[in-house]
């Protein structure tokens, strides 16, 4: 004859847990966690980084545009006419370009980080004579004045 199945105690072979404990699971969250920590900030600097090279092309391009319309006018703006450092001024999603014209040999681009992108703060300019410059770096001016564009650390 067959005996009857008994119900299976815990603690018993017969017996299994199914699921994971409460310890095993705040050691996968503190697990989870510390890798954040440490993931987001650098993800977000790698993007940055994307989006001050955005503002790095657009302002060589524009040095370029600059000298082209200087070789074949010979002068950066005609006091009679329009003014080509406002009609060649960039466009991005990032970041906001002005350019200055003080005389008709000189000009100077500025691209400004758009609020609530990850340029905000950031403030870089070129000139005519191709010096590059960073007058803000993280929301601040760096000190010494750089006399390049950074973009990974406040020295050049």
């Amino acid at each position: 004859m067959h005996q009857p199945l008994r119900a299976a105690r815990a603690g018993s072979p017969a017996f299994r847990a199914n699921g994971f404990t409460l310890i095993e699971v705040m050691i996968v969250v503190a697990i989870v966690g510390i890798l954040a920590t440490i993931a987001v900030p650098s993800y977000q600097s790698y993007l940055r980084r994307g989006q001050l090279q955005d503002a790095f092309s657009q302002m060589s391009a524009y040095q370029l545009r600059m000298e082209q319309s200087y070789q074949d006018n010979r002068h950066y703006r005609d006091p009679g006419d329009a003014d080509e450092c406002a009609r060649a001024v960039p466009t991005t999603s990032y970041f906001t370009f002005s350019c200055a014209t003080p005389t008709a040999q000189t000009y100077t681009l500025t691209a400004t980080g758009k609020s609530g992108t990850l340029a905000d703060g950031y403030v870089y300019t070129i000139n005519q004579a191709g010096d590059r410059r960073t007058t803000k770096y993280a929301g601040s001016a760096p000190s010494p004045a750089a006399t390049c564009w950074l973009y990974r650390s406040s020295t050049c």
